[in-house]
């Protein structure tokens, strides 16, 4: 049986709780990927073109430090990993993740919440970060039922 974890950043609480919605569903570990630097209320004014996110979420070569490492990366087969979409795409700290280990080999499932878009380009970006991992199709897990969650994991012959 492999081993499963959820990798997730969340800004507001929303993408935690999703996570935690499907870590508890796959019988996966749980890991919060915390910015070095929290973000504040002002940071995550997608409004001002100048705030911390809109200033990071426009130059592509932007990677926040990430506050903790996970030192057991080895020990998984399949990883989620989860976020807000931001501008269409992943935060780049999802970026510094993926940038972050070596998943040659690995199963890797993208998850997203949002208050309106889909997931845009992030498959394609992420991808290109690590084309060594053997990418699987993500899913938007706002408001996702109990039931469409284990359909969607077993479709991934993930339970």
């Amino acid at each position: 049986m492999s081993k499963k974890l959820v990798a997730y950043f969340s800004a507001s609480g929303t993408t935690k709780k999703a996570a935690e919605h499907l870590a508890k569903a796959a019988g996966a570990d749980l890991f919060e990927i915390k910015p070095a630097v929290p973000y504040s209320r002002a940071d995550l004014d997608w409004t001002n073109k100048k705030s911390r996110s809109s200033i990071e979420m426009q130059n592509s070569d932007s990677r926040p430090a990430i506050a903790e490492q996970l030192s057991n990366i080895e020990d998984y087969d399949t990883i989620f990993i989860g976020f807000p979409i931001w501008w269409y795409v992943a935060p780049t700290i999802i970026d510094t993740f993926v940038e972050s280990y070596d998943f040659s080999g690995k199963t890797i499932i993208l998850f997203a919440t949002s208050g309106g878009s889909g997931m845009g380009k992030t498959v394609e970006v992420l991808q290109a970060l690590c084309p060594t991992a053997n990418w699987k199709d993500g899913k938007m897990l706002n408001h996702i039922s109990d039931t469409e969650l284990q359909n969607w994991l077993r479709d991934l012959s993930i339970l």
